[in-house]
């Protein structure tokens, strides 16, 4: 009886070293889709030097074609990530504008 119990119990054990079915690949991500309203910072940097201004970001969104707008500080942390649709409007530590840029 012993002998079967301990049969028993080596087979639960090494039922668990068993290699488990693997799991299915993660879909495809989805395609990239043109947004259109891309922005084009060339059209706006004769805004560099200016002191900024909060109104401003509609003017530098509506002139760049930007659908979004970001206004970076110094010493701020920001993503990296591209947005071709964004416009990253770069302020000095006097609130000047400094660079003007799309992503």
């Amino acid at each position: 009886m012993k002998r079967i119990a301990l049969s028993g119990a080596c087979a639960m054990l090494l039922a668990g070293c068993a290699p488990s079915p693997s799991p299915d690949p993660a879909p495809p991500p989805p395609p990239m889709q043109e947004s259109g309203g891309e922005c084009d910072a060339t059209a706006i940097q004769d805004y560099r030097g200016e002191e900024y201004r909060a109104a401003l970001e509609q003017i530098l969104a509506n002139q760049s074609g930007a659908q979004r707008v970001r206004v970076i500080r110094p010493g701020e942390s920001y993503t990296m990530d591209y947005r071709p649709e964004r416009l990253n409007i770069h302020l000095d530590e006097q609130g000047t504008i400094s660079e003007l840029s799309c992503g």
